[in-house]
């Protein structure tokens, strides 16, 4: 590509080597993690994902020997050769990630009269003429996760997928190759040799896993410049948070976000709005959240109300803010055409739109017809859509919903020369496609902000590497469908490793009529992910949890109660992703490395570290294999019964039974059972406590507690405790604050401790009262910074 390696020269953190036929470039953004560049198309990076990179200060060195230039950092060794090959080492010698030297050999596609084949309707692979591509050599133990919402196994080997933001509403299955997201970052797998690969390039781009030849794995793009990061581990959850670190984490979400949530296309008139309100109240269903689909607005144009359908929009959403209930309203990009309507108006007159080749303004179709599309590019237009964002919040709504932001259209696909302007700068839309989703939910996120000063809720469903740090994610248009319940945990584990911490799927799924039995047991799954939202389409038959039977509502019931008993362990789960980067929902593998087993189970998942979800993915399963990892011992959360690691059990699971393990020694925060965040002051904290039958036990867990919405959190107004658990002759737990800084702290701690029979409960050197509950001990204390309890 750049032929023979010449020189090169260092400036701070960054080196410029020279080439016959170009330059490159070398960035240490810290010891593990170092940035390749070779400008192809423009000397700007102009990163959509990466913004406000910190670049940690650290030392390495550099020799040229032999035309091989060697960049040495505290981690790993780097070596560059000619037409900018790169090959990394880690600092014992071992080989980590090596660029393929080999001619590139696709299988052999057998000829034939393709167009008779797609004329019938079948899609056929698509050859992309690539301008920038590498290809990098594949080892035997390599196992590939990552790149976001993506169908098929949770290991990618042997899979090809295409980087282009699409809405296709026809049932996805294992062949599609693009969905609605582009996450161009790649996990590798290798016990104690595991790195990352973000390809920052947002042209249409591919990788292939080894599915063209199994020598080798690739990244290509059909345009830009060569952009990519290599992430190094060993762990992948270094690798999380190195990728995590140059795009950012998870913000802390307000706390009624992990509530429940419930949607359909379309809850109209207000009449329906408030039925379904009321039912939720009277059948003690909780929930926190209703969505407002397209048929809420005045013809589909975007920020207004029907008033037909809505007669006194401010008015029912007060009302309904009582009942403890939040609206999320759907915003989509396609601005109606439409003079006399202010939206269209005040865009045209400003020049806000997306145009032709020729400066025209481009229209093609979406809900409303006729409709053009703000140029989110431009710093101007985001500022504009996000101060339009105040149109809504005044109105009383809560957050905003993204949708149809490929972005979609009805009248054929957007042409790849329609133009947008980054503040001066002519981009097409083929560079920019990718990032249409993510530029409008960051106008979003940045005017519920300064709108309401709280930590706003964004939900989209089109993004780019990065989307994290604005919005919440969902895995588009699903199927009601037992295939697609399977499907989404490895889906929903991906996208958690590739930095979309806050992410779902449309419980009982979107399109297709549900059973019972299916939105039972997906319900469950849901109860243990992040965004727990139910959403259906219209012209299917009713979703909510008690439109089936009562079976299926008591199963609805007991898990979404469920879910707020432990709604503290999922915002301190959230915490940890601001924190860490690390998800909510994580592959076995992810704390298991040294376990084999782990690596390819697609049906079980860890909500955060300490709980194991082993849900029912096929239709009338009454039982099922369990596989517990190796190096702990599991309780059955339902019984107390304790299980080695290492093991496959089988469980039976009636319909109103999804296998819970916790990993023995932890500690669960609970809430008290609640309709809605915010129906009661918690001024109890529950800690559940899972000692080991005939094992000593020690772990760590930290607790976290703010104001549930603000920010004020990032200035020191939140209280921490950590509370450590140590079981040998006798048990001692301590708990203390480790941050004091919000008011409005626990006045109260309640102990659950299981797998305890003691005789007595020491607190700081004083005797406690206790009683016998199940297989342990209850007990209440007023809650102090520092306190030990001593069980024996």
């Amino acid at each position: 590509m750049l032929g023979k390696l010449l020189s090169y020269n260092v400036e701070e953190n960054k080196i410029k080597v020279a080439f016959e036929k170009g330059e490159g470039y070398i960035t240490v953004i810290k010891s593990g993690i170092i940035n390749f560049f070779v400008p192809l198309l423009r000397e700007e990076k102009l990163s959509k994902a990466v913004e406000n990179l910190t670049v940690e200060k650290c030392e390495f060195n550099t020799t040229l020997k032999d035309e091989v230039l060697t960049v040495s950092t505290e981690e790993i060794n780097v070596k560059i050769y000619s037409d900018f090959k790169v090959d990394v080492y880690d600092k014992a010698g071992s080989l980590l990630c090596e660029d393929y030297r080999g001619k590139r050999e696709p299988f052999v596609r057998r000829a034939g009269d393709f167009k008779l084949a797609e004329d019938e309707g079948h899609e056929l692979a698509k050859d992309l003429k690539d301008k920038v591509y590498v290809a990098k050599t594949m080892e035997e133990d390599m196992f590939f996760y990552g790149m976001g919402e993506r169908t098929g196994s949770l290991n990618k080997r042997g899979y090809h997928y295409r980087n282009w933001n699409t809405d296709n509403p026809n049932p996805h299955g294992e062949t599609f190759e693009q969905l609605y997201k582009s996450i161009p970052f790649l996990i590798n797998f290798r016990e104690n040799k595991s790195f990352g690969l973000f390809f920052d390039n947002t042209f249409e781009s591919s990788f292939d896993l080894g599915k063209e030849n199994p020598n080798y794995y690739s990244f290509a793009s059909v345009d830009g410049n060569l952009d990519y990061y290599f992430i190094y581990g060993p762990s992948v959850k270094e690798v999380i948070k190195g990728y995590t670190h140059i795009t950012g984490t998870t913000p802390l979400p307000q706390l009624w976000t992990l509530g429940y949530q419930q949607c359909r296309w379309s809850y109209t008139p207000e009449a329906r709005v408030r039925e379904l309100a009321k039912n939720f109240r009277e059948k003690d269903i909780p929930c926190d959240t209703l969505f407002l689909d397209i048929d809420y607005m005045d013809g589909y144009r975007v920020f207004t109300w029907d008033k037909n359908k809505f007669e006194n929009p401010e008015k029912m959403l007060k009302e309904l803010k009582e009942q403890g209930f939040k609206v999320v309203t759907i915003i989509d990009p396609g601005v109606k055409k439409d003079t006399g309507y202010k939206i269209y108006d005040e865009g045209i007159k400003k020049g806000y739109f997306a145009t032709d080749k020729d400066n025209v303004v481009y229209v093609n179709k979406v809900w409303p017809g006729d409709a053009v599309y703000p140029n989110f590019l431009s710093t101007e237009v985001r500022k504009w859509w996000a101060e339009n964002q105040k149109i809504m919040t005044e109105t009383g709504v809560s957050g905003i919903w993204n949708d149809m932001n490929e972005p979609a259209s009805f009248n054929g696909p957007l042409p790849d020369d329609v133009m947008f302007n980054e503040d001066g700068l002519k981009v097409e839309h083929r560079e920019i496609h990718n990032v249409y989703g993510q530029l409008m939910s960051k106008a979003t996120y940045n005017g519920l902000k300064a709108a309401t000063g709280k930590r706003p809720y964004v939900i989209t469903r089109a993004c780019y590497a990065g989307i994290q740090k604005y919005s919440t994610c969902w895995t588009g248009d699903n199927q009601s469908t037992w295939e697609h319940l399977r499907m989404s945990l490895p889906m929903l584990m991906n996208l958690g490793l590739s930095g979309v911490a806050f992410c779902g799927t449309d419980v009982g799924g979107f399109g297709f009529d549900c059973t019972g039995e299916l939105l039972s047991r997906w319900v469950q799954v849901g109860a243990f992910t992040p965004l727990f939202r139910n959403h259906s389409s219209m012209g299917t038959r009713d979703q909510e949890p008690w439109a089936f039977d009562e079976t299926t509502e008591a199963v609805n019931r007991k898990y979404i109660k469920l879910r707020y008993k432990l709604l503290p362990y999922f915002y301190d789960l959230m915490r940890e992703a601001e924190k860490s980067g690390l998800p909510v929902i994580r592959p076995l593998f992810l704390h298991y490395e040294n376990d084999s087993n782990t690596y390819e189970v697609n049906d079980e998942f860890l909500c955060g570290e300490n709980i194991l979800v082993a849900p029912v993915i096929e239709q009338g399963r009454k039982c099922r294999v369990v596989y517990l990892p190796k190096g702990d011992k599991w309780i059955d959360y339902w019984t107390g019964e304790e299980f080695d690691g290492g093991q496959n059990i089988i469980r039976e699971t009636p319909i109103d039974l999804c296998p819970i393990y916790i990993k023995a020694g932890a500690v669960l925060p609970y809430y008290p059972e609640q309709h809605y965040v915010g129906e009661k002051q918690i001024d109890t904290l529950e800690l559940q406590v899972f000692l080991s039958n005939s094992d000593e036990t020690s772990s760590k867990y930290i607790s976290y507690e703010d104001d549930g919405e603000s920010f004020n959190y990032r200035d020191g107004v939140y209280n921490e405790y950590e509370i450590s658990v140590e079981k040998k002759e006798v048990t001692n737990i301590n708990l203390v604050k480790t941050h004091n800084g919000y008011t409005l702290a626990y006045k109260d701690i309640k102990f659950t401790v299981n797998n305890a029979e003691p005789t007595e409960v020491i607190v700081n050197g004083e005797g406690c009262a206790f009683e016998k509950v199940g297989n342990g001990v209850e007990f209440k204390i007023t809650a102090k910074d520092d306190i030990n309890i001593v069980i024996r």
